[in-house]
């Protein structure tokens, strides 16, 4: 099982450069692991996402996707640890809030032993707060 932050869902649902890789991933891993609810962000505008994906065809797919998807994924629910360990990440990193919740939804997934836990993300902030965490990061570099 692998932790997905928001960043790495949204490519499973529109088409993005990455959507493939992700899909690989997706597809070599029995489950994932979210912080909070990832459906309530899945849609704001992401740069890259293709135009189709707000088309009503492609709306009414991506919501059937992430219907799929989050049927399948393992939440950590928002409680006070988690936001405990957020304010922490936001004093030694320079995260986003939503970043540092994700990345403290993963520290309380993996049983606050990050080493157990790799993180599957887009985003190059909470990439590198986390590898500094003793998490291993996917890559999604592009292969070459």
């Amino acid at each position: 099982m692998k932790f997905w932050d928001a960043s790495a869902i949204v490519p499973l649902l529109v088409a993005e450069a990455s959507t493939r890789r992700l899909q690989a991933i997706a597809a070599r891993n029995s489950g994932m692991l979210c912080g909070g609810d990832p459906r309530s962000s899945a849609f704001r505008p992401w740069p890259g996402s293709n135009v189709t994906a707000h088309s009503g065809r492609g709306l009414s797919f991506s919501l059937k996707r992430l219907r799929q998807l989050s049927a399948g994924w393992h939440e950590i629910d928002p409680s006070d640890a988690v936001r405990e360990a957020a304010a922490r990440f936001l004093r030694v990193h320079p995260l986003r809030a939503a970043d540092a919740l994700q990345l403290a939804a993963a520290f309380l997934g993996s049983e606050r032993r990050p080493a157990s836990l790799e993180i599957v993300t887009l985003d190059d902030r909470l990439a590198t707060a986390a590898r500094k965490e003793g998490f291993t990061v996917i890559d999604l570099a592009p292969a070459g």
